[in-house]
């Protein structure tokens, strides 16, 4: 699901995650049919509020000139508490129909208005491949009922921004999608038998908020965001603990003690919400979830991981979104990769998404 800015095959291609905290990029190359290379990554703190598009487009320039490198594409993922993501069922409709109807009445659509985003949307389940081809045409003498959909927006300010910023770098966006969109696109990727044959829960922990996909045999059942973040996890750790947010971030990381169980109250409300989604797809359809795939700068934290799995009773692990990828990296990048690869998903998902497209 993307919205495509401007079309041009390339093999190699930069993956940006305009996140609210930090912007990360990764430079990947595609060898061939499934083999691709890591060949560069960045990432840089940004204010969590950027102003002018001049000063948007400044802050991708220093990203850009951090990650260096060269690439004949760009990707670029937005992840915003403001963007629309929803699941729908529809009578299996051909996408370009669909997304016509979105534009023309999406209050009917989606019971909600949303005239001032700009949407896509995408067939999410078996159904939907068996009677919706590829490029969204209907496919003669299936005829499959209703199938489910994968809708995304962007407020059309918000995109209108990131449009420009992008021209601005001289690097424009070739496709602008919504980070979760992304993470689940790296997740297919890497783990593409536990996609394909299993019930899977990823949780994205970002700075503003978390984000929850589960899925069941490549179908996407429940997607929701969660409004907690990093920043969020960290000012409960300042005031339960009586340190500054850097005091607390340094704890947790090297597992003190004493913030063990502070970590667990902080990370409560989190942990429910979790654990409420996990209920309901169960529920729904009568599979169970074992183990959850955590991303995110906060699970960079052995505390934070142990935490999540003591409150909900199962294994949290961080997910490899380079795991079928080739690493071709200097020493010393090399050895930084392995602290970062959790936070680089939705980086990697947008690149993954445009190379699979090209």
């Amino acid at each position: 699901m993307k919205r495509e800015i401007m079309a041009k095959t390339a093999n190699s291609v930069i993956g940006i995650d305009l996140g609210k905290h930090q912007f990360k990029a990764v430079l990947l190359q595609r060898k061939g049919e499934q083999r691709y290379v890591l060949t560069n990554f960045a990432s840089r703190v940004v204010p969590e509020t950027i102003g002018s598009v001049d000063d948007f487009a400044q802050q991708v320039k220093l990203l850009l000139k951090d990650l260096g490198g060269s690439a004949k594409a760009c990707a670029v993922a937005a992840s915003d508490p403001r963007a629309l993501l929803r699941i729908i069922e529809q009578p299996s409709t051909p996408v370009e129909l669909l997304r016509s109807a979105l534009r023309l009445n999406g209050l009917a659509v989606l019971n909600q208005e949303c005239k001032d985003f700009v949407l896509d949307c995408a067939p999410i389940s078996a159904v939907a491949v068996a009677g919706v081809g590829p490029k969204g045409t209907a496919i003669e003498g299936v005829t499959t009922g209703k199938t489910r959909y994968l809708v995304g927006g962007l407020l059309r300010p918000e995109v209108k921004h990131i449009s420009e910023a992008m021209i601005k770098t001289r690097m424009p966006a070739n496709i602008l999608q919504l980070g979760p969109v992304c993470s689940l696109n790296a997740f297919e990727f890497a783990y593409p038998e536990t996609f394909q044959n299993e019930a899977f829960l990823l949780l994205d922990m970002g700075h503003l908020q978390s984000t929850v996909l589960i899925g069941q045999k490549t179908e996407l059942v429940l997607a929701r965001s969660v409004g907690y973040g990093g920043k969020q996890f960290m000012e409960s750790l300042a005031a339960e603990g009586a340190v500054d947010s850097e005091g607390a971030r340094l704890l947790v990381q090297q597992g003190d003690p004493g913030m063990a169980e502070i970590c667990q109250r902080a990370l409560l409300g989190l942990a429910t919400e979790v654990r409420n989604s996990i209920g309901f797809f169960e529920g729904q359809c009568e599979e169970s979830i074992h183990r959850i795939f955590v991303s995110g700068a906060m699970s960079k934290a052995e505390m934070i991981l142990q935490s999540l799995s003591d409150e909900l009773g199962l294994p949290c692990e961080v997910w490899d979104p380079l795991e079928r990828c080739e690493v071709a990296l200097p020493a010393a990048k090399r050895q930084a990769l392995a602290a970062e690869f959790v936070s680089l998903n939705v980086a990697c998902g947008a690149a993954i998404s445009y190379l699979k497209a090209a």
